[in-house]
Order: structure tokens, then sequence, then C-alpha cells
């Protein structure tokens, strides 16, 4: 069986020129970016191109990039790092409800060391109202803190004109950005951004590798102490091939955004279109919002999302039920609460999430095996006919 993966923003392959570009690092190339020998220096100078490439994809300067363990990490540092750098007792953070657990469980953990947090709440369609921003801002406002593409939806914040409010009031701004670097534009002078966190797994690199923006001048307060790598923001010898693959990626991307994008929106249409077309009573969650090219959020309502991605798998297609770091959570994701499905619906919901390597040979496969297992599972369905009265 040939199996099909439309589960891009839980994780994606290694490109084979990423690969080939680490591989040096293993072996023959295998110094301490840190030693003044020759050895270290080779591979110190595969850090700095690196730091280059990712930075050319992000409009900053190479100084300003910090190479992490990923995503989690470098929302952790921006946040924790933040709030205890920044004077005053009283401190406060903005943030949104529909954000990654990574910004979440740590808001949360601020709020326990007596930060204030206050959850911005999003629209229908998943997006933050900027008024609403504007009068969560208090004196004692430290940071804001919004992801620019939702993981599950894949809804766009309109960040320049976030960063243009934190600018205004003298906030610092930090955007997740782990689901939209290196699928669309992000511009961290553009955005009036103070902090960036990205993820290498999410764009071709390998796991285990990510980076912080930080901007310059900005008064972080660093979480590890040891050495001084990275201008004493992440001590730690650095991890020269993932560094070298990330920056691979980050290079692959700029180079290919355009075409990529225009040919996976392409799919992703389709396959949204004909789904729903297809399968009766669905329908596309933040559909009207600007999205990531890449994803598609659809509620098949009389099924348990759970039990139509084990369908779904036994024929070989793999997608999601929303975030992979929440999967075997029995909760309803707190994303399509947030946008306000009830939570029947919310369960009843799959994300599919294409790239690089999906194929229309595949969409259309995809468009055979879907409604048939919804089908399928709606006739085991004991609630399906009375779900669909009521909503109608």
């Amino acid at each position: 069986m040939k199996r099909i993966y439309l589960d891009y923003n839980a994780t994606t392959p290694v490109d084979p020129a990423v690969l080939e570009a680490m591989l040096p690092f293993f072996s023959g190339e295998f110094g301490n970016a840190s030693s003044i020998h020759t050895f270290g220096q080779r591979a110190r100078a595969a850090v700095e191109t690196a730091r280059e490439q990712v930075a050319a994809l992000l409009n900053a300067r190479p100084q300003e990039i910090i190479f992490t363990s990923g995503g989690t990490e470098s929302d952790n540092h921006a946040i924790f790092g933040c709030v205890l750098g920044s004077a005053g007792k009283a401190k406060h953070v903005i943030t949104t409800a529909i954000e990654h657990e990574a910004v979440l469980n740590t808001c949360q953990e601020i709020e326990k060391q007596g930060v204030a947090v206050t959850y911005l709440p999003v629209s229908r369609d998943g997006l933050i109202d900027l008024e609403e921003l504007r009068k969560a801002v208090r004196p004692e406002t430290v940071l804001i803190t919004v992801m620019h593409a939702n993981n599950e939806l894949g809804t766009v914040q309109p960040l320049a004109e976030i960063g243009g409010i934190a600018a205004e009031k003298d906030i610092y701004f930090h955007t997740d950005a782990v689901q939209s670097f290196g699928k669309i534009a992000v511009d961290v002078k553009a955005f009036h951004l103070d902090l960036l966190s990205l993820s290498g797994h999410k764009l071709y690199a390998p796991k285990g590798i990510g980076a912080i923006y930080i901007k310059g001048g900005t008064h972080l307060r660093q979480l590890l102490y040891g050495g001084h790598h990275q201008r004493g923001f992440r001590p730690g010898t650095e991890n020269v091939a993932g560094i070298v693959g990330l920056g691979k990626a980050a290079e692959l991307a700029r180079l290919s955004l355009a075409e990529d994008t225009a040919r996976i929106s392409a799919l992703r249409d389709h396959l949204e279109r004909d789904l729903l077309a297809r399968v009766p009573d669905s329908r596309a969650n933040a559909a009207d919002a600007p999205r990531t090219p890449n994803t598609s959020n659809i509620t098949f309502p009389g099924i348990e999302g759970e039990a139509l991605i084990i369908a779904l798998d036994l024929k070989g297609l793999a997608c999601s039920t929303g975030a992979a770091c929440s999967s075997g959570a029995v909760e309803p994701s707190h994303v399509l609460t947030a946008i306000g499905l009830p939570a029947s619906e919310a369960r009843a919901s799959i994300r599919f999430s294409l790239g690089r390597y999906t194929t229309a040979a595949e969409i259309e496969a995809a468009l055979e095996i879907v409604p048939a297992a919804v089908a399928q599972l709606r006739q085991l369905s004991p609630t399906y006919k009375k779900e669909v009265s009521a909503h109608h």
C-alpha cells in the first residue's frame, strides 16, 4: 500500500539537499565550533553561514539569530526571558486563546509566579480583534505574544498591525512563527518584531533544532548558564549538523517560496472544495480568514475525529485531529472551541496539511478515501442524524 502523508504541520521529512549538507558534520567535519584550531574553525564557519541563511529568510541580521533545540525552547526563552528581564514589580503579558501549548503553558507558569496574563479571544475565523488588543494594554504590560500562523487552522494573524500597536506602546512583541517560517513571508522589520521563534522540523530540516530571533538591544534574561556560546544567550556546544540543516532548509525555502505556495495552495483548495462537495454536512473551519497555503481544517459532524484518523490510517492516509503534541488528549481542541465550535464538532474535526512532496495523485486518492471512511463511520454513529437535524 502506498502511504499518503497529509500531516506536514506535525512534522516534515528532511529534504535530501538538507541531509546532504548535514552529513559531513557527523564525521569528517566533526569539530567543536568553539575550538580555535582548524577543525573548530571549519565548524564555526558552517554555523555562521547557517545563521546568515536563517536571517535572510526573516530579513534579520545574522547576529540576531540564536540557535536552540526547537520551537518550545524558543517560546520559553522569549516569554520567561522577557518577563525576568523587565523591571518593575507588577508585570502583565498579552497573548491569545489559540496559541500552541508551548506558549499557553509557559503563560500559565508565569501566572503561578504572579504575572498577570490576558488571553485574547478570537473570531469564528480565528483572528484577534485589534481594538481588543489595544484595550488589553496596561501600564505594566511587558510583552505581547501572538502566533503568526495557527497550527490547527492555518489562520494568519495581522502581525504588522499588532507590531505597530506594540511599538507605539513601547512593549516587546514576540511571535511563534513555527508554522509560518518557510511557508509564507516573514519579515521581522515589517512586523516590528523583537522576538520570534522557529523550528527546523516543520521546514524539511531535522527535529531538535530551532532558533530564536532576538532583535538587537532587546533586554532578555538568559535561562541557561554555561559557556559563552551564542553571545551568552544559549550556552552549550552547538549542534553543528542540525544548525547546518536548518540553514540549508531556510535557503531552500527562500528560493522556492513563491513556487511552493502556488502549487500547494492549489492542491489544498482542490482537496477542501471537493471534500465539502462530496461529504454531506461537512464544513471548513476559518476558511474565510487569511491562511497558510497548506492547511485545511474540516468538521465532519457525526463522527469521532480519533476514529476517523485510525480508519484513514488503515487505508494508508495520514492526517491529524489538530496538534500532534496533544494527541492522546481527550479534551476537544482548545483552538476549535475558541472559534466557537461545540465540543462534539471540535471532536469531529480533522486537519489536513500538505507539503513539498504532496502530489496531485495523492490528493485524488484522498478524495476517494476520506468520503468513504466518513460515510462508514456515520452509518455506525447513533448520534449523526440527530446532530445534523439539530444543526439545521
